[in-house]
């Protein structure tokens, strides 16, 4: 049987006409469904919770779909969502923390740190029968998880600079005291123990609070990735999510064949690889798993399909997977695209091109003297066909 997964993603709100942030998440949310959409911590952002899904087919569906609807309720008030890591022109004064009891401690708690939380990720869950599982998985698909990072690079600038990063929403998310690599446990218990030893430390409050690019959900029977930037591009969401899912898989194959090796507990050289990965994203060196040298980027994606190739092909994923990360690798990541336009143009152009694409059209709009008051719902999406899926990155 197919191991079901499910996406959460991330996106800025943004002025149309400037591309600033916006703090209306209350005004966009009035009308869309509780559960499938939800507040942030900055009333500048808003999430989006997929369904359970098998296929990577109905899971691009349900990207698709839950965008149009963000979009709709955002052109209906002159604004745009966007999904990327950082949006160009953000301004820590366009935006307010949420309301609300377990985010004013946020806020007066970690004050610069909250103050600056004006990045997006893309998180995937997938299922895990039982959480002692889903503990002992943590450890075993770690050192690939700065490939999946880098194919989601979106995030070059920052309050209006290029920071020469792909993901520099990678160097503002480390700066919480949980986030990076979770470490290796042997089992739930020991896993609990110490998430229970860091609350009763004062440093979190919750379990919720709990960054690490990996973690067991606290509500969910399912292993969650963390370490992603939000994808403009809705076939990046699908390209992490069938690579994760095969990661895991395979990583479970393992496990429950034989025992697996003690760990080395050296992990210092995952939160290096990620550094590499949000540096240089899919047009520089990463750092390769096996090895542990650096090699270019598209030699790790390569090796990394091959690792799994047998858990995509059991999932009936193999040709769309790879198929999407050789059309990663021919166009470059987000942030290359979002820095090549911001070069040619400027950072309003930028912005443009990732509303547009978060929209599902490559194609951003063009900036008239007497600009439109807002951008307009977007047309029906058609339904890729059963072949045609497995190159739903090359419309």
């Amino acid at each position: 049987m197919t191991v079901r997964i499910g996406v959460e993603e991330e996106f800025h709100i943004v002025e149309v006409e400037t591309g600033r942030l916006a703090p209306r998440a209350g005004t966009m949310l009035e009308k869309l469904p509780t559960g499938t959409f939800t507040t942030e911590l900055q009333q500048a952002a808003v999430e989006s919770n997929s369904g359970v899904h098998e296929s990577l087919a109905d899971l691009y569906d349900d990207v698709i779909h839950a965008r149009r609807r963000l979009d709709a309720a955002a052109s209906a008030h002159g604004l745009a969502v966007v999904a990327s890591g950082t949006v160009p022109l953000a301004r820590t004064q366009d935006t307010r923390p949420t309301g609300g009891r377990r985010y004013r401690h946020m806020v007066d708690e970690y004050r610069m740190i909250a103050d600056e939380q004006l990045i997006c990720g893309t998180h995937v869950h997938v299922d895990v029968p039982d959480r002692d599982l889903a503990v002992r998985l943590m450890c075993e698909v770690s050192p690939w998880l700065h490939v999946l990072l880098a194919l989601s690079a979106s995030s070059p600038f920052w309050l209006g600079a290029d920071t020469g990063y792909a993901s520099w929403r990678t160097m503002v998310w480390q700066r919480w005291p949980t986030a990076g690599p979770p470490g290796c446990f042997a089992d739930a218990a020991e896993y609990d123990a110490a998430v229970r030893s860091l609350i009763d430390s004062g440093v979190i409050s919750d379990a919720g609070m709990i960054y690490h690019d990996i973690r067991p959900s606290a509500h969910q029977q399912t292993l969650e990735l963390r370490i992603c930037d939000a994808c403009p591009r809705p076939e990046t969401v699908v390209l992490v999510a069938g690579l994760y899912r095969a990661l895991v898989t395979e990583a479970r194959e393992r496990l429950e064949a034989a025992d697996a090796p003690a760990c080395s507990g050296r992990h210092e050289w995952l939160r290096a690889a990620a550094w590499r990965a949000a540096r240089s994203g899919l047009e520089g060196a990463l750092i390769d798993a096996e090895t542990g040298h650096e090699a270019p980027a598209a030699q790790v994606v390569r090796r990394l399909l091959e690792r799994v190739r047998p858990a995509l092909e059991a999932a009936g994923d193999w040709s769309t997977v790879r198929d999407l990360a050789e059309r990663a690798l021919a166009t470059g990541s987000a942030a290359h695209r979002m820095r090549r336009t911001a070069e040619a143009d400027d950072l309003l152009a930028c912005t443009d091109l990732a509303i547009a694409e978060t929209r599902g059209d490559d194609h951003p709009r063009r900036r008239r003297a007497a600009p439109a008051p807002h951008l307009t719902s977007p047309g029906p999406v058609a339904r890729p066909s059963v072949a045609g899926r497995a190159r739903i990155a090359g419309r």
